[in-house]
């Protein structure tokens, strides 16, 4: 974004990448902070907030039209503070004027414009607004005029619809009505609801646009595991299958677009997120697991494989995300949406001058002499390929009479020539920002990947970004930072961002997905620190459940108990699992009341839709099960034998079930945390112990 090179404002010395993208507007832009409140205060001035996220497209859009705008800019200037927040590094601030918008509008994106008066209360906002004057509605510049007037010349009136809006908002946060215990019969009108809305020709659920929403997938994947419900399963393979053949499967380079414009999965919104690889990885994991389709392990590895090469910083720590848009290749200069990912037919023909290699791969991956992209009424891939898998491997065999084999053969060395020519062209923006919950979501999915497919450097990528979050991304008395100082390495001249609970849940998940594959002692302290120590701080302990934040910063006006899952899963979701996965770790049934505690009193809000929390439903699922503990012990010279019948003890689909490796120093070490593993007895070299509620079968000579 090139912005005015000669104007420079005091974004220039923050760290977040989307705030240094408007370093160089016209724009008097401030950070969210005193600084920019006492400014509102002494020059009496409505503050224009506005919230967004570096890749995103449309940000992008308002910034170029309206920011880097001098005359936009003069009326920001004079009549407003202008201030600028990173959705990703301050999602306190976000829930609390995403909650208005959408209260008020009945929608809400990103970018986001919200009115506040000096006093931070909200009075008027939206998403994008155009320029000038769209579909009925007013341009941006109007609305500013039309609004600083309104501050002017209707000052009481603003302030007193500004009460009465935080009046409404705090009615709406605290609203915590007690419904009944969510139980089985939740988790059955969630999959009927879900059912409903099942695309069955292409996957996903509703019409275009369609998400991908993991949590969903992982829910039914669990409400398989729960019922045997045959149903369940068919849809979330139908959706994964769907999704690994369109457009928003990176064919060449692996991982997946943010959502496909589309019901078909072919014309995505190309910018890639790192809480999409780290969720979607998982589940083709699970999918796996159950299947044994080698389509999902293929789809797993290549997302995997694609965060490990290009989204890893030195020090093993992952970045955010990947831009929808870069320069265009054709027009330097020039950025558009998706230009790093399409190709024209004649592209192709000349990359691939082996005079099979052309038609094979354009067969495969319905390549047009005149583009693929029939409705494009922005005329943004006019004459342009999106990749997707059009004809099978065996069709196209059967048409030119050669073994699939050989057909494999050419797609496979035609991917590389063409993967490497991509390689060479303007990359999109990548976000380099370090954010502690995204990296532990992405260091659950490298354990996972490790547990079901065994490789070794899975378990390498998620311990080293483990290692980063308990170097730099925690504070010397052991509160967990959502980023640290300068953004990503861990030095710098500011003190980081205090974590949020979803940094705190995420992480706990990730710590006992980690203790699980690799019982380190260490592993399994820290995640009962979380539990016991950070947590709570979170935690509403008179009605239950968890706030997003914790008390004490007087600039967020609300505590919102977030419930649904979004993008993302909600940290009520992940906090309640977390306690229910350490009671069938330690025993301890506290940590069982407190997620009781917080299914219960989330339960008014979530019974009558269940659909909008299909993680915390997961959760639900795992309470409804027996526990399970399943546990390989060795002797300490055995540690190799006993990772490989560990390995295939993991590669059956058990959701719910703890299964653990353990040497005889590994027993001993973490015994006083887990008492019911110093009690189990090894038979010979490898023993095998099933156990249903830490009640055990006498151990199974395994070798």
């Amino acid at each position: 974004m090139p912005g005015h090179p000669q104007s420079t404002n005091s974004l220039i010395h923050e760290a977040s990448p989307y705030l240094l993208q408007h370093a160089h507007n016209p724009v008097d832009w401030l950070s969210w902070g005193e600084t920019a409140f006492a400014k509102a205060r002494e020059e009496d001035k409505p503050i224009f907030l506005s919230i967004g996220y570096s890749t995103c497209h449309w940000c992008h859009v308002m910034a170029h039209e309206s920011f880097e705008d001098d005359a936009v800019a003069a009326i920001l200037n004079r009549d407003f503070v202008p201030v600028k927040v990173d959705r990703e590094e301050r999602p306190d601030v976000d829930r609390v004027y995403m909650l208005f918008v959408q209260t008020f509008s009945g929608s809400g994106g990103w970018p986001m414009s919200v009115w506040l008066t000096p006093e931070l209360k909200p009075f008027y906002g939206g998403t994008y607004f155009a320029p000038d004057a769209r579909y009925g509605r007013p341009g941006f510049a109007a609305v500013l005029k039309q609004l600083a007037s309104a501050w002017k010349e209707s000052r009481d009136k603003i302030e007193d619809s500004s009460r009465e809006i935080l009046l409404r908002l705090e009615e709406i946060a605290a609203n915590q009505q007690r419904g009944s215990a969510l139980g089985r019969d939740t988790a059955d009108t969630a999959f009927q609801h879900f059912r409903r809305s099942f695309d069955a020709r292409w996957g996903g659920f509703g019409n275009a646009p369609k998400f991908p929403r993991p949590s969903a997938l992982r829910f039914l994947t669990a409400y398989y595991a729960l019922t045997g419900n045959g149903e369940a399963l068919e849809m979330t393979a139908a959706t994964l299958k769907g999704m690994a053949e369109g457009g928003v499967h990176d064919q060449l380079g692996g991982g997946f677009h943010r959502y496909s414009v589309d019901a078909r999965w072919f014309v995505p919104h190309f910018e890639k997120m790192l809480y999409d690889q780290a969720q979607l990885a998982i589940s083709y994991l699970e999918a796996f697991q159950i299947t044994g389709d080698p389509l999902f392990s293929r789809v797993a590895q290549d997302v995997l494989d694609y965060v490990h090469r290009d989204m890893t910083n030195d020090a093993g720590a992952f970045y955010s995300a990947e831009d929808a848009d870069s320069t265009d290749p054709a027009a330097p200069g020039h950025k558009r949406e998706g230009a790093f990912y399409v190709w024209t037919a004649g592209e192709i023909a000349r990359f691939l001058d082996d005079s099979r290699q052309a038609p094979v791969f354009c067969r495969r991956f319905g390549v047009q002499a005149d583009g693929n992209v029939a409705e494009d009424p922005h005329g943004e891939f006019t004459g342009q390929n999106i990749l997707f898998e059009s004809t099978s491997v065996e069709s196209i065999a059967a048409e030119n009479q050669v073994p699939a084999e050989a057909v494999s053969a050419i797609l496979g060395r035609s991917s590389e020539i063409l993967f490497e020519a991509r390689r060479r062209r303007p990359r999109p923006h990548r976000d380099e920002k370090i954010l502690t919950a995204w990296n532990s979501l992405m260091i659950s999915a490298f354990v996972k990947g490790y547990t079901v497919l065994g490789k070794e450097q899975y378990l390498e990528a998620a311990t080293r970004a483990a290692r980063f979050i308990l170097d730099h991304l925690t504070t010397a008395d052991g509160r967990l930072l959502r980023r640290g100082p300068a953004g990503n390495t861990g030095v710098g001249g500011d003190a980081g961002i205090a974590g949020f609970l979803d940094d705190c849940a995420f992480f706990l998940n990730a710590l006992l997905d980690l203790f699980e594959a690799d019982p380190r002692p260490e592993y399994l302290d820290r995640a009962l620190e979380l539990a016991v120590r950070e947590l709570p701080r979170f935690e509403d302990i008179e009605r239950g459940a968890f706030f997003s934040t914790t008390e004490g910063d007087p600039s967020i006006l609300l505590r919102i108990k977030d419930e649904y899952d979004g993008a993302e899963p909600s940290g009520n979701a992940a906090a309640t699992d977390a306690l229910l996965r350490l009671t069938r770790l330690t025993g301890e049934e506290g940590y069982a009341a407190r997620a009781e505690r917080a299914l219960a009193a989330l339960a008014g809000r979530i019974a009558p839709q269940p659909t909008v929390a299909p993680y915390l439903l997961m959760a639900v699922c795992r309470h409804l099960t027996p526990p399970e503990q399943i546990v390989l012990r060795g002797a300490d010279a055995s540690a190799a034998n006993l990772r490989s019948h560990w390995s295939r003890e993991l590669h059956q689909f058990r959701p719910f079930a703890t299964v653990l490796s353990l040497t005889d120093s590994q027993a001993a070490a973490i015994a006083s945390r887990m008492p019911f593993v110093g009690t189990l007895p090894r038979q010979g070299q490898v023993s095998l112990s099933r156990c249903a509620n830490f009640t055990c079968q006498l151990p199974e000579i395994v070798e």
